[in-house]
């Protein structure tokens, strides 16, 4: 085994761990999740039947990660975070039966590459969250996240743009729609509601 898993962790024989990766204290992964390389499974954390999580994935204690949720490479998930996966939620159905897995249609949130969930934020699922964004501590996620957008408040909006490294990007002076990352000098453009990078010599 290339990977540790504590004595009090639950993972399922279905499930697939990467090399390098560590499962902590009373985390539960069920069957079928997969979880790729280097990846933190923290005290208390839910990775649910047959997520897919990439490579270098931070899950902090207590986060809840339901099906059929799919995380990219580099995301970081805040302590307490919750992904939801069913928009109509209900234990019972209208005669009053209480609900079984067939009975539902489980919808997953998808979280892009570098993306970060602070902690206690939910994302209501379906949903996305773009390539490098950053969801504030305590955000209500109920409509997609554009790449490197940064959002915050119930229900998330956006406040402004970050960039790879977290940083919030500054507006270049006389050019309207150009930000600029202060900590890397990195370029970033804006058009209809939308950022993209600057390619680098």
């Amino acid at each position: 085994m290339n990977y540790r898993v504590q004595p009090t962790a639950q993972v399922a024989e279905s499930a697939r761990i990467g090399a390098g990766s560590s499962v902590w204290e009373l985390a539960q992964i069920r069957e079928d999740a997969q979880l790729g390389e280097g990846c933190v499974v923290g005290r208390g954390a839910y990775v649910g039947t047959g997520v897919r999580i990439g490579d270098n994935v931070k899950l902090q204690n207590y986060a809840l990660v339901y099906e059929p949720a799919e995380l990219a490479d580099g995301v970081f998930v805040g302590p307490a975070v919750v992904l939801t996966n069913d928009h109509n939620p209900r234990s019972v159905d209208p005669s009053g039966k209480q609900k079984r897995g067939g009975d539902w249609e489980a919808v997953g949130v998808k979280v892009a590459e570098g993306a970060s969930l602070g902690a206690r934020s939910v994302c209501v699922a379906p949903v996305r969250v773009g390539r490098w964004a950053m969801v504030a501590a305590g955000a209500v996620v109920t409509r997609d996240v554009p790449d490197f957008a940064l959002v915050a408040g119930v229900p998330a909006r956006r406040l402004g743009w970050v960039g790879r490294t977290g940083v919030r990007l500054v507006e270049r002076a006389g050019e309207p729609g150009v930000w600029e990352c202060p900590q890397t000098g990195e370029l970033y453009d804006e058009q209809d509601g939308a950022l993209t990078e600057r390619p680098t010599a």
